[in-house]
């Protein structure tokens, strides 16, 4: 039986927003593609007559994103473009491209970036100047509700995300060149819906707690006036820990075995259980996650939550090297918060996951804790005063071993 010391839940806190991606990373990401969109919005466009549609997407919408292990690395910014009267009996995926691909350059231009627009397997890219410190990706997409809806139906899963269903680009599939409606398909607002419904009361809350403290301020404002980036709930940090945890210890990976991002945060989303803690999420996190793998007998199932079609592990079974790290990552991070959870001093908590978290986000961490007054480890520091307070907790990891079962629909 584990215990989460206070101690330990105090650091956790202190490491989770080291880990954050400051404010003005996130405005600026926002005032970047909401420039872009205006730019196509123009009169002169080439897009403007189909109604284009800009959004952010991936972790910087979900309130995951991390910050990098170097100050000097850029933040990759994952947006979408929707043409929303253009339909995929209207054109090809290479149409729908070097339509996107002209405007992007042509903004480019116009906002003097220097750096060339790179074109990717499914986006263009606009690379900022190195005071950004970020790059965006847009990727093109047309509405694919409809179609979505009814190959759900059609396969008896649960269609209630399939209204912001896109089809998206790929020039590596083999039709991207033909009209034809069989294209890749996404639905990044869907899931963050998803996402988001998985945290459930402690989401609201943590969205009014921040309204509240506008209000204190004598600042105007309604709950809408909150973006979803600034709200930190317990599971979005666990997610961050996890992701830098992972982050490290596959920093030599050269092989693509490091367990990408959707999967962690799908498994973590799903194990979830409303705790009001971080230390609490992340212990029923690493105690269940892995109860959301299936097995059918021949290979791994990590169901998109919104499209039950997809599978996020479907590379494991080419690549089985993958799934090994996966677990292997898991084991690790299970021993590494059980052993620090139990312990009582901050230095101690920070000298044990140290190796796991890089120096520097460390002594960062260290240094938070120190200025708030509650590091222990240095009499000549303050008493605690001022962390967030939790009870001990009794925790444990199951010493059963789990045996995948058969694919079921998650919605």
């Amino acid at each position: 039986m584990s215990v989460i010391s206070n101690q330990a839940e105090t650091f956790l806190h202190a490491l989770s927003e080291e880990l954050e991606i400051p404010s003005h990373f996130y405005e600026q990401a926002e005032n970047s593609y909401k420039s872009f969109a205006r730019w196509l919005h123009r009169d002169a466009s080439a897009v403007h007559a189909y109604s284009p549609d800009v959004y952010v997407q991936g972790s910087f919408r979900l309130g995951t994103a991390i910050r990098p292990p170097s100050e000097e690395d850029e933040y990759d910014v994952d947006s979408v473009c929707v043409l929303r009267k253009l339909s995929k009996e209207d054109l090809s995926q290479a149409s729908l491209k070097a339509l996107l691909e002209k405007e992007t350059k042509n903004y480019r231009k116009a906002r003097s970036i220097i750096k060339p627009v790179k074109e990717g397997r499914r986006c263009w890219t606009l690379e900022y100047a190195d005071g950004a410190q970020f790059h965006m990706d847009i990727l093109p997409a047309l509405i694919n509700a409809q179609d979505q809806r009814i190959l759900l139906e059609n396969s008896n899963f649960d269609a209630q995300w399939a209204e912001t269903a896109i089809a998206i680009t790929d020039n590596e599939v083999d039709n991207f060149n033909q009209i034809t409606s069989d294209w890749p398909r996404s639905n990044p607002k869907g899931y963050a819906a998803w996402f988001i419904s998985q945290m459930g009361d402690v989401f609201t809350r943590q969205r009014e707690v921040l309204l509240e403290e506008k209000r204190k301020n004598n600042i105007k404002a309604s709950i809408e006036d909150i973006p979803d980036y600034k709200v930190r709930t317990p599971l979005q940090s666990a997610i961050m820990i996890l992701k830098r945890h992972r982050d490290e210890m596959f920093i030599d990976d050269t092989e693509n075995k490091k367990p990408i991002s959707i999967i962690l945060t799908t498994l973590c989303a799903h194990a979830y259980g409303g705790e009001e803690t971080i230390g609490e999420s992340l212990f029923s996190i690493l105690n269940q996650m892995d109860e959301y793998i299936r097995h059918d007998g021949e290979c791994y199932k990590i169901a998109n939550p919104t499209d039950n079609t997809e599978n996020f592990a479907d590379k494991w079974e080419d690549y089985p090297e993958r799934s090994k790290a996966f677990f292997d990552w898991l084991k690790q991070v299970r021993e590494d918060f059980y052993s620090s959870a139990k312990l009582s001093d901050h230095k101690v908590i920070a000298e044990s996951l140290g190796a796991r978290f890089g120096d520097s986000v460390i002594k960062r961490t260290i240094s938070r804790l120190a200025g708030i007054g509650v590091f222990t480890g240095s009499s000549l520091l303050k008493p605690a005063s001022a962390a967030p307070k939790t009870e001990d907790s009794d925790f444990s990891f199951s010493d059963k071993p789990r045996s995948p079962s058969k694919p079921q629909d998650f919605a």
